[in-house]
């Protein structure tokens, strides 16, 4: 009968199967494939080793080193806990606490306007890119427009501001310097920015971005600013070229004029002192002679005063004995005197004749 099929297929269909008991517990006929059981020490040997390979990991997730150069900021569950010193240090395994290490005492670079492709005694530079000559060209007080390269040296001061305190710090350091540098740019003109004031725009740029870092809090201390190349819009360059040329002739030129100053006057000066010492120890030459005549006439009056007759004579004396060896040999005749024989002396020319003779 068709309800009777029904209602034995429906009994059929509620009865629970068929399950085989053995070791493991309820078994469906024919399980394992191939009428193998399962060996009873297997379970508790995966869960042995699966214990053991997180001991292990835990074991070794706990130690971690600390390179002389960095520290390590300690995280757990995602929150700040302390910071590390170099060194090995121990730490709750696996997840519960992370490490992060922090390059304090390195200093790291960031460049602008180019690329160096291979650092060394000769530095490679990458090609210029879209990017590159976006963060280069700049807007000048004047409104000139210059291409400026640049780069920060920088240290990470304080690592637990440097991870925390602003997401993605080196983007936003990157921004903050192109915003620097860009402010002050603007505040220069073209020549100041690309020849005169280079130094000190470089020193104004550190200390605005410096400042911009201390207000961030992202913990970065700005060492050095570099300005790499500082150079017109290519076409723009012959003619800034030819005025920087004039410039350096300029100041060519009034170096050479310094220079020749600086030979002419200090002679001059030198020779105009001279002069002037001469005429000062002349001056005094002469007045030291006339007092020393002066005290001299006064010494021989005083000692007329006294003495007329033998002052006079002795002064005779000693005129003549200056005046007549200068005036070479003389023969002086009284005019009174009568009967004077003349002598002629040859005792000197027969003397120089019989020498003459004597001569072979």
């Amino acid at each position: 009968m068709p309800q009777d099929d029904d209602r034995r297929s429906d009994e059929t269909r509620d009865e629970p199967p068929q399950w085989g008991r053995g070791r493991g517990g309820p078994r469906r006929p024919g399980w394992p494939p191939g009428g193998t059981d399962i060996p009873h020490w297997l379970p508790g040997a995966v869960a042995g080793a699966l214990i053991l390979l997180v001991a292990v990991i835990a074991v070794m997730s706990s130690w971690y080193q600390i390179q002389p150069d960095e520290v390590g900021v300690v995280q757990r569950f995602g929150a700040y806990v302390r910071t590390t010193e170099p060194g090995l240090h121990m730490k709750f395994p696996l997840f519960i606490e992370t490490v992060t290490k922090v390059p304090v005492q390195r200093q790291l670079k960031m460049e602008f306007g180019y690329r160096t492709a291979r650092a060394g005694a000769q530095s490679e530079y990458a090609a210029p890119s879209s990017q590159t000559r976006a963060e280069a060209l700049m807007l000048t007080g004047d409104l000139n427009v210059a291409e400026v390269e640049w780069s920060v040296q920088y240290r990470i001061r304080d690592p637990r501001q440097y991870l925390f305190h602003v997401r993605d710090v080196p983007r936003t350091f990157r921004d903050m310097s192109e915003a620097a540098m860009r402010q002050v740019v603007g505040d220069h003109s073209v020549d100041e920015v690309v020849t005169i004031d280079r130094e000190k725009l470089a020193l104004e740029v550190r200390d605005e971005l410096q400042r911009l870092c201390d207000m961030y809090g992202i913990g970065i201390e700005v060492q050095q600013l570099v300005l790499q190349d500082v150079n017109p819009p290519d076409p723009v360059k012959p003619a800034f070229n030819e005025v920087n040329q004039a410039i350096q002739e300029k100041e060519r030129a009034i170096n050479d004029a310094w220079a020749e100053y600086n030979r002419t006057v200090p002679l001059a000066k030198g020779q105009a002192e001279q002069a002037i010492r001469s005429a000062e120890g002349y001056a005094t030459e002469r007045v030291n002679n006339a007092e020393g005549d002066a005290a001299r006439f006064d010494a021989v009056r005083t000692e007329y005063e006294r003495a007329p007759q033998v002052t006079r004579r002795r002064l005779y004396l000693e005129a003549m004995a200056e005046i007549l060896p200068k005036a070479g040999r003389r023969i002086i005749i009284d005019d009174k005197a009568k009967g004077i024989l003349p002598l002629l002396q040859l005792g000197g020319a027969v003397s120089g004749g019989a020498a003459a003779e004597a001569k072979p």
